[in-house]
């Protein structure tokens, strides 16, 4: 089995108590030897202030002139170096002969160690090894009143005695070490914790690979993907969510309300609960949406928001819908013919052939002079089978359908376009008629210059001015709103959002107004068709 590597915050909380005991040894080390370094100097200076003070002293000037100096000097002497806390306090003559030791036995002996230019008059300071130890001593000459060296004093401070008055500093210093060790680990442990939390325990090996199997796969997936925080704003999105959605380079943090896209669109993203498959309008384009609340240990993270280009799926779904619909009506015809066929066949079997060939003749009379007539008011062959097929449901629904006007063939609109714009509004004008008494709905065909309209009219129950700009904007929308719930056939966002859609793509618009029939009217422009002359 392969060994797991330690996690990144692991390995930071490591680093960081590596750098804390470094930078903590380091730093005491430092102040140790600074205080050491310290006590020195100040003993020193202490045992120069005192020489000096010893040197001024009449009462040691008047000894020196005396036939035996150490009888006053050597108490005078011991007195001063127990004030002074000071180890030794060394009178001697100019040959360095002592006239004062701590040690009696030791007067009238060389004085031990160098003396400099003090016999000059000056003041002489030194760490030496003398009959006491080591210790940081001064040398300072003694003048009499014609200011001549006559003599001179030393004091020294024992290294031993240093260090044992250095031993509370250092104490001090451990403590005050002690601690900030302590709170730099602390520190380090509260830092590593939240990056533990942050990388959820995993490698930097780990980090890297999902780093780069998600970019990827993020890149590579065909679908748009957007993941949004607790707050609305974007915080990962792949190029097809970016091409999808014509998204801005900087989206990353921006919230996703203020990017203009769909409101149905927005509210779909930021919702709480999941959603699958919903239809909605971006622009030209018709996409499938879903989202999904984001977790991470049962803690809400934001969403997670799937797009998928519906348009051209859509379009074809559009035909295939058509195509269903010939089918039934030919099914249906089927039947009739089957029952017109009966009649036919039992009025020859009763011996009156001659009402079955009228019978037979007044049906095909019928049908083939509807069929010319929407032939020859369409050109194309595909729209003018498809309102063949809807004039054949209108009469099973029980729906007067009449059509008017021409749409003559070369009119550079695509088949697909026109049955896509045709199909939505004649099936919403029959939707909107089902209900009613008198149920008629009546579709124009126009071609004025190199523009051509479709007008579908009905004798609904009509659109107010409010009613028709809502239903216009529920093209956001496969649902119907919060304050329509009924969500009329007009309404549904589906159909028109497809028919807006052509209508835009050929430079034209979609109107809503009142039919001569009594109900809604939606009138729709293709500016960019032309005619072509045959």
């Amino acid at each position: 089995m392969e060994r797991r590597e330690p996690s990144v915050a692991r390995q930071v909380l490591l680093l960081q108590v590596l750098v804390v005991l470094v930078l903590v040894v380091t730093s005491l080390a430092l102040a140790v030897v600074d205080a050491r370094r310290d006590a020195r100097a100040t003993a020193t200076e202490r045992a120069i202030g005192v020489a000096s003070t010893l040197a001024d002293s009449p009462t040691l000037v008047a000894a020196l002139s005396t036939p035996e100096p150490s009888a006053t000097i050597q108490p005078y002497a011991e007195r001063v170096r127990a004030d002074a806390e000071v180890d030794f306090i060394t009178v001697m003559s100019l040959e360095l002969i002592r006239y004062s030791h701590p040690d009696p036995a030791n007067i009238g002996k060389p004085f031990i160690g160098d003396v400099g230019d003090a016999p000059q008059g000056r003041t002489f300071t030194q760490e030496y090894a003398g009959k006491l130890g080591p210790s940081m001593r001064a040398v300072v000459p003694i003048r009499d009143d014609d200011g001549t060296v006559v003599a001179l004093v030393a004091v020294g401070i024992t290294i031993v005695a240093i260090n044992r008055s250095l031993r509370d500093d250092l104490v001090l210093i451990a403590v005050s070490a002690l601690l900030v060790l302590l709170a730099g680990l602390l520190g380090a442990w509260l830092v590593s914790r939240r990056l533990k939390r942050q990388t959820h325990g995993m490698g930097e090996r780990e980090m890297t690979r999902m780093y780069e199997y998600y970019s990827a796969v993020l890149h590579a997936v065909r679908e748009g993907l957007l993941l949004l925080d607790q707050e609305g704003r974007v915080q990962l999105v792949n190029d097809e969510a970016r091409r999808l959605l014509v998204l801005p380079e900087n989206v990353i943090g921006r919230r996703f309300d203020d990017l203009g896209l769909a409101p149905g669109l927005v509210l779909a993203a930021q919702g709480r609960t999941t959603q699958s498959d919903d239809l909605y309008l971006a622009g030209d384009r018709l996409l499938l949406v879903s989202s999904a609340p984001a977790a991470w240990e049962g803690r809400a993270v934001g969403a997670v928001v799937t797009l998928r280009d519906h348009t051209e799926l859509r379009a074809v779904t559009g035909e295939l819908d058509v195509v269903r619909g010939l089918t039934e009506s030919l099914r249906s015809q089927t039947h009739e013919a089957a029952n017109r066929l009966h009649t036919i066949v039992s009025l020859i079997e009763m011996g009156r052939a001659g009402e079955a060939v009228d019978f037979a003749t007044e049906e095909l009379q019928i049908a083939q002079l509807l069929t010319d007539r929407v032939v020859g008011a369409v050109g194309d062959p595909v729209v003018a089978a498809l309102l063949l097929g809807k004039t054949s449901e209108a009469v099973e629904r029980g729906i007067d359908l009449t059509i008017t006007g021409e749409l003559p063939e070369g009119v550079d609109v695509p088949a697909r376009d026109l049955v896509t714009v045709l199909g939505n509004l004649v099936d919403n004008a029959f939707d909107a008629v089902v209900e009613r008494s008198v149920r008629r709905v009546g579709v124009r065909l126009e071609l004025a210059g190199d523009a051509v309209r479709i007008v579908v009219g009905d004798s609904g129950p009509g659109l107010s001015e409010e009613d028709a700009a809502r239903a216009l904007e529920r093209g956001w929308s496969t649902k119907a709103s919060a304050g329509d719930p009924g969500g009329r056939g007009a309404g549904r966002g589906v159909g028109l959002a497809l028919v807006g859609q052509v209508a835009k793509s050929h430079g034209g618009a979609v109107s809503v107004g009142r039919s001569d029939l009594g109900g809604a009217e939606f009138a729709v422009t293709l500016r960019a068709a032309r005619a072509v002359s045959s």
